[in-house]
């Protein structure tokens, strides 16, 4: 099975507006749902529209398909966003987003993957997403399958000695299939990582445990699409990380770089004010 080819220049610029779309709906579900992860939610958007909509092979109509790409959401916080792009991709309906956040419900906050079709493996904890995807990695790699496997962890999980210890593995058992993804934006629910425990140089150390590593905006869809397109391309030496540099709560200017919308809820006016922020800038995109 033929992987998905690379967008063109009018593809990606119906993913940026894809990626807006996927924004103005992580408000929405925030607004109604009454709180959410939205920072990192937002943060993510981008990188979650690429793979969904260009890089992963993956059908909503067969969310089983034994070919399909796997997807590992290991920042499991960031539920918020995967639920919305896995509604705008066709996996769940309107009225099962309308549903996130609710006690007992399988897209609940961190969604349960044995009710939600397209969720790989139900995450929280974190720290233990990239194990996962060694261990599906593996896997296929043992059955000769062609699949991929895409890890996507919070920047505060380079704290986590879990994932080191996953990092270490996926070289040297040759797990050329494997793709993290690092959402850097550079803060946790604390503070700015680098004025607590410093991950820089984060590049130098995943080169250092045997990773191609590549780093790109993560706002940027051309520069994603080159860095997610050529990690799955045929022929990787070896597992590949792509370090996202993004920004928590991209696109509403009240919460952008602000650690205390790592979780939040919006009253009216700043409900208004976000969706404001986001048509904004869909204005001035050239």
């Amino acid at each position: 099975m033929r992987r998905p080819p690379e967008p063109d220049l009018t593809q990606r610029l119906e993913l940026v507006e894809r990626a807006r779309r996927v924004r103005e709906r992580i408000l929405d579900v925030t607004w109604t749902s009454g709180s959410g992860h939205v920072g990192g939610a937002l943060s993510e958007a981008d990188v979650l529209v690429a793979l969904y909509f260009a890089a992963l092979r993956v059908d909503p109509k067969r969310p089983a398909w034994p070919e399909r790409d796997r997807f590992v959401l290991s920042k499991g916080h960031g539920g918020l966003g995967l639920a919305v792009t896995l509604c705008e991709r066709g996996f769940i309906s309107d009225a099962e987003l309308g549903a996130f956040g609710e006690s007992f419900h399988a897209v609940g906050m961190h969604m349960d993957h044995a009710r939600v079709p397209g969720v790989e493996v139900s995450t929280g904890s974190l720290g233990h997403g990239l194990g996962v995807s060694v261990g599906i990695a593996l896997g296929a790699k043992m059955q000769n399958a062609s699949f991929r496997t895409v890890c996507l962890l919070s920047d505060g999980e380079c704290y986590e000695g879990s994932t080191w210890e996953a990092a270490m593995s996926a070289p040297a058992l040759g797990l050329t299939s494997l793709v993290a993804v690092i959402d850097r934006n550079r803060l946790t629910m604390d503070g700015d990582t680098e004025a607590e425990v410093p991950l820089e140089p984060l590049a130098d150390k995943w080169r250092a445990f045997g990773w191609r590593v590549v780093t790109c905006d993560g706002h940027d869809m051309d520069a994603l699409c080159t860095a997610l397109f050529g990690a799955l391309a045929d022929g990787a030496s070896g597992p590949t990380v792509i370090i996202a540099e993004t920004v928590k709560g991209k696109g509403v200017s009240f919460m952008e770089h602000r650690p205390e919308w790592h979780y939040g809820a919006l009253d009216s006016s700043m409900y208004a004010r976000a969706l404001a922020d986001l048509r904004r800038s869909a204005r001035e995109v050239p």
